[in-house]
């Protein structure tokens, strides 16, 4: 997935973000994960690991989900899990940690249950942006799909599963088809979205346009060394079932003195980058940047940030970018506005 596409053709991270935020952009995203979870049983196991309620979705449903550390909590991948059946789930998980959750999920699988790393058979790309149905419509797909729904349908007579889901807070799909069939599809799909003023967009835009909404990305808000306790991804918990991990982030959670994610909006034109400390007004070291860039929509810098404490909003913080101090204030999430459903 290159950072960006050739400015000259119309492309570079301030066009594509703009693009997916007032028209449509593609994203050729098949460098995530993608596993096959089936047999008897093969829903209840991975229940049992997630900390989200795959009984809480219908077959023909996707869910966000974490899969932690047993014993420390942290977070070793979050994951989008396609229900098709109790004997048949399909798993997105982040490229880089895609042999670790097979692993770890085959290492517990009761008898019967098989897990597949099917990372080379399938090509993803996520379709994003207001005239994102458009595309659909001109491709002869009327999707009529509810949010984190999937189903299976073609495009150019080719297979494709069609999910209403993405990473942008716009609505959108992600679409996987066949490995064999990618090239042909990314053509095909490219040519409609160039009819609809769109373009295709990379990883630049897609980092700006995900933490505008604050979405989490792992390796910067969740790790194995932060849990989502602490990410505020609790939202992505069931509390009242079993799941990997599940002690540890009670335990985090009644002490209450663990660190707190929060978006920061900058105030002046400083830009904040991942690693960079989290200052309160009296000079102390509050905190850590775990996402920073500019923002395109906002024309500032903004961030999110691991904090020792969660602060009221507005509250105003410095960030030590090289060596200059960068005001800010502490801003409710999405900082723009989202229409993802």
């Amino acid at each position: 997935m290159p950072i960006e596409y050739p400015a000259l053709s119309g492309g570079g991270v301030l066009n594509e973000h703009r693009a997916v935020r007032e028209t449509v952009g593609l994203f050729d995203v098949s460098h995530l994960g993608k596993a096959m979870v089936s047999g008897a049983g093969a829903l209840e196991y991975l229940n049992s690991a997630f900390t989200n309620d795959l009984n809480r979705i219908k077959d023909g449903q996707a869910q966000y989900t974490l899969i932690c550390d047993p014993a420390r909590g942290g977070v070793i991948d979050d994951l989008i899990a396609y229900r098709y059946s109790n004997e048949k789930v399909f798993l997105i998980p982040n490229a880089s940690n895609t042999s670790e959750v097979v692993s770890r999920l085959k290492a517990k699988a009761p008898s019967g249950v098989t897990i597949e790393n099917l990372h080379e058979s399938y090509s993803v790309f996520a379709l994003q942006g207001p005239q994102s149905d458009q595309v659909l419509n001109d491709l002869g797909i009327q999707a009529n799909l509810d949010y984190m729904s999937f189903t299976e349908t073609t495009i150019s007579s080719k297979k494709i599963v069609l999910c209403r889901t993405g990473y942008t807070g716009e609505r959108g799909y992600e679409i996987l088809a066949s490995w064999s069939d990618a090239m042909e599809i990314w053509n095909v799909i490219l040519e409609k979205v160039h009819g609809c003023g769109g373009r295709a967009a990379g990883l630049g835009a897609r980092d700006t346009l995900r933490t505008e909404m604050g979405y989490p990305l792992h390796g910067h808000e969740l790790s194995l060394d932060i849990s989502p306790v602490e990410a505020s991804a609790s939202w992505a918990v069931t509390w009242d079932k079993e799941f990997w991990g599940k002690a540890a982030l009670m335990k985090q959670r009644s002490e209450k003195s663990h660190r707190v994610l929060q978006a920061i909006k900058i105030s002046d034109r400083g830009i904040p980058r991942a690693g960079m400390d989290v200052l309160n007004e009296s000079g102390e070291v509050i905190g850590r940047v775990t996402s920073g860039t500019f923002s395109p929509s906002l024309k500032t810098g903004i961030a999110l940030a691991l904090l020792n404490q969660k602060l009221p909003l507005d509250s105003k913080i410095v960030i030590d970018v090289r060596g200059r101090q960068s005001s800010g204030v502490i801003a409710r999430l999405p900082l723009v506005a989202s229409h993802v459903k």
